[in-house]
């Protein structure tokens, strides 16, 4: 059975002849009845057919982890019977925010339980310590059989339960060895059935893969209600949680965390983080005003083109999209007339962060326009804007806000599109430039 796309073929292959991906059929066992009646038995029984008059369209109170940032992402809290899966790279931080999370769950009164795969109980208690974790209504255990943790489950009877990580865990019904696209997917499947029955919040922490996608088959991140992605590195001291999938809350919400040695803190004020070590009067520097959910999050983009000895210039990007700088370097050649094309170019999100709205191709070209000219761009000014490809500048959403963000971080100077001002009224109107193409742009940026 192709893992991608669910086709069957009576042997292997090294491509699935439905959905032309290669590498993707994995041998699976027809009879897995066990395991799912075992499930049943435990969960009670099956929910019956109701007219849809008849179902109640109440929304559940969400139930808060006291974590606000973790909040923030998961849509303002948990709710009843949901499922989470977290990614991540190794290290970065999440088994400390889950353990955190259901610390603060257990001393708010609810039940909780912590199943490990990796680690054994002794060293979740070292790592507790630390954390300062003393919560008397976490429950930790260490377990990788799904059966005998669903009698778990059924024994204590938690409101929240994590397993970590969910590529560790099997079934007694699959002769599989754990970690198998067939044990991830079957267990995962009959975790989410036991949330969706008894109304068990679960968190699911799983592997990434060298590429930085969660490991197993895509019906992974399909069955869950929520898909959150740790991003960051060893190096930066930063640490984002972003939503790429939510049943219950936006997809553009992220949590800014910093990594101390007690644990994960919350950033309530990122913008101030992101621009705490800006150097000033330095040419490629450029701050952008982004939109992340629904609060603004000042960022600096960085820029460095220099003379290149190769025949092919380097393009090398962090946090921005590499294809779009191409696009913007393209314009700046035709529409200004720099000879930019010709250089090296290196472009970077100071702090770690990632930016992909259209609004930051103004700082993009700012930036550019800024380092290969080498003259430096006014430290009080925010540019944001759309750039098309005839040398346009084109409006965006929530001027306003961005504007308001920049002002109480002492921004008075703003750039942004023509049509982007004329809907701006009273004190968001100060200070304001209305551009219309890259030529008066470039003109009035360095005036």
């Amino acid at each position: 059975m192709c893992q991608e796309c669910g086709g069957q073929t009576p042997k292997w292959m090294g491509r699935c002849p439905d959905c032309g991906q290669w590498n993707t059929l994995v041998q699976e066992l027809k009879d897995k009845a066990p395991g799912k009646a075992r499930l049943r038995a435990m969960a009670g029984m099956e929910e019956m057919p109701r007219p849809i008059a008849a179902i109640s369209a109440q929304q559940e109170d969400r139930v808060y982890t006291g974590i606000m940032e973790f909040d923030r992402v998961l849509g303002g809290g948990l709710i009843s019977g949901t499922v989470v899966l977290i990614g991540g790279d190794p290290g970065i931080g999440k088994s400390t925010l889950i353990l955190q999370g259901l610390n603060q769950l257990g001393l708010s009164g609810h039940r909780v339980l912590y199943i490990s795969g990796e680690e054994s109980a002794r060293q979740i208690k070292i790592r507790a310590d630390r954390l300062g974790v003393s919560s008397e209504n976490l429950y930790v255990v260490t377990e990788t059989c799904l059966e005998r943790i669903l009698g778990m489950i059924s024994e204590l009877k938690p409101a929240m339960l994590a397993v970590d990580s969910i590529q560790t865990i099997y079934t007694e019904t699959l002769p599989a060895a754990p970690g198998s696209l067939i044990q991830v997917r079957e267990t995962s499947a009959m975790l989410m059935q036991l949330s969706k029955r008894t109304g068990i919040s679960s968190f699911l922490i799983g592997h990434v893969t060298k590429d930085g996608a969660i490991a197993g088959p895509r019906i992974l991140e399909h069955i869950v209600d929520t898909v959150l992605y740790f991003e960051g590195s060893q190096g930066h001291t930063f640490r984002i949680l972003r939503a790429v999938k939510n049943r219950f809350g936006s997809t553009n919400e992220i949590g800014v965390f910093e990594m101390n040695e007690a644990g994960l803190a919350e950033v309530a004020k990122p913008s101030e983080v992101f621009l705490a070590e800006r150097p000033r009067d330095v040419a490629g520097s450029v701050v952008v005003p982004c939109i992340e959910g629904s609060r603004p999050i000042l960022v600096e983009i960085q820029a460095l083109v220099s003379p290149t000895g190769l025949g092919v210039p380097r393009r090398t990007t962090i946090g921005v999209d590499r294809n779009r700088v191409s696009l913007l370097v393209a314009v700046l050649e035709k529409k200004i007339g720099l000879n930019i094309a010709a250089c090296d170019i290196y472009m970077n999100v100071a702090g770690g962060a990632k930016v992909d709205e259209p609004a930051v191709d103004l700082g993009i070209v700012a930036a550019l326009t800024s380092s290969f000219t080498d003259r430096a761009v006014p430290a009080d000014t925010v540019v944001f804007g759309e750039v098309g490809l005839t040398g346009e500048i084109r409006g965006v959403s929530q001027a306003d806000v961005r504007i308001n963000e920049a002002r109480k971080l002492g921004f008075n100077r703003f750039f942004l599109s023509r049509n982007n001002l004329e809907k701006l009224t009273g004190e968001s109107s100060q200070g304001v430039h209305g551009i219309k193409n890259l030529t008066d742009f470039i003109e009035l940026l360095f005036t």
